[in-house]
């Protein structure tokens, strides 16, 4: 049989033996209409299978409570967390979430992008500072709000959510001191973003303040395999590191597994390990490790909160707010 199309409103008009305006204002919030013209649409409205058509309606309001989630690493634990909370937020403030993949660099996101604009898009939250900046500024000449998570853009008009990264990593070089450890490095990633390497730049600048030693590498990805890397380029080293800060959880997961079963470490005994992010498998039992986690319900709350505030009620000027992310301790650092 060939699919029946929607239900339309006056189909549900008809049944009910109503103008199509009473079923408009039926299903408006705030709209009058008497309660016996309410229970004749909505009782054939239940019959039918009628639904509203939130897009139809929002397009006519110029609004089509879209929001589009720019989002690298898709797949990684800290943003399979973040998008869980953005899109159950939206759900909750009656908005519909568009996903756009940036893993790939060929203008495929370009393209995905313009899609959505096409769909006439109300807003983008761009997750990560991986996306080139002309992004941002196609977002906001599409007459999009935009919500930038820890990215630098000075683009005017967005609402900027970042965090306090170079305190922490001043924070674990004091945490570090206090275990005694005299040999620091941090292990990252070539990805650059402003996240990762406001880390870097906080724990070289502590390290160096307090006298101890300190070198960095990074390599690849931020993952798994990139954090093995880097372990065996900084253990096959004539003077080994006693404390290592690793980029994200991730990176210090294969950091960790290589010390320990490569070449024999103990943690945190020969050797301090710490992370970012606080993702699930930071606190398993194999790793205990310690590491600064990610408010991603903050996050999303925030960025949500300033996307459902009225529009003629905004302030258009660059907005930002800076969140601090807690140190988890667990087992990865020995004890002062």
């Amino acid at each position: 049989m060939p699919p029946k199309d929607f239900i339309s409103a006056l189909e549900v008009a008809q049944r009910a033996g109503v103008s199509r305006s009473a079923v408009s204002r039926t299903f408006t919030p705030g709209a009058s209409v008497s309660a016996e013209t309410r229970k004749k649409v909505t009782d054939a409205a239940e019959a039918l299978g009628y639904h509203v058509n939130e897009l139809a309606r929002g397009l006519m309001r110029s609004h089509s409570g879209i929001v589009c989630l720019i989002v690298s690493d898709v797949a990684t634990p800290y943003r399979s967390a973040l998008l869980r909370e953005l899109t159950g937020k939206l759900q909750n403030a009656g908005k519909v979430a568009m996903l756009i993949n940036t893993d790939r660099s060929d203008g495929s996101v370009d393209r995905a992008l313009s899609q959505a604009i096409r769909y006439r898009a109300d807003a983008s939250i761009i997750l990560s500072g991986l996306p080139d900046a002309s992004i941002v500024r196609l977002c906001l000449r599409n007459g999009q709000r935009l919500v930038l998570i820890n990215r630098d853009d000075d683009e005017p008009g967005p609402l900027k959510i970042n965090l306090d990264d170079f305190e922490a990593g001043e924070r674990i070089v004091t945490a570090f001191a206090r275990a005694g450890c005299k040999s620091l490095a941090f292990a990252n990633s070539d990805a650059g973003t402003p996240s990762l390497m406001g880390r870097e730049r906080g724990f070289v600048a502590a390290a160096t303040k307090c006298g101890l030693e300190v070198s960095v590498e990074r390599y690849g990805w931020t993952g798994y395999e990139a954090g093995r890397v880097l372990a065996q380029r900084f253990l096959t080293r004539s003077r080994r590191p006693d404390a290592v800060f690793c980029a994200t959880d991730l990176l210090a997961c294969g950091f960790m597994d290589a010390a320990r079963h490569q070449f024999g470490i103990s943690v945190p005994d020969q050797m301090c390990i710490a992370g970012f992010d606080d993702i699930e498998q930071a606190s398993w039992l194999s790793y205990g490790l310690t590491t600064f986690a990610q408010p991603v319900a903050e996050i999303a709350a925030k960025a949500v909160g300033w996307l459902s505030v009225d529009d003629n009620g905004n302030d258009n000027g660059l907005q930002s707010v800076r969140l601090t992310a807690e140190l988890v301790w667990r087992t990865s650092i020995r004890a002062a």
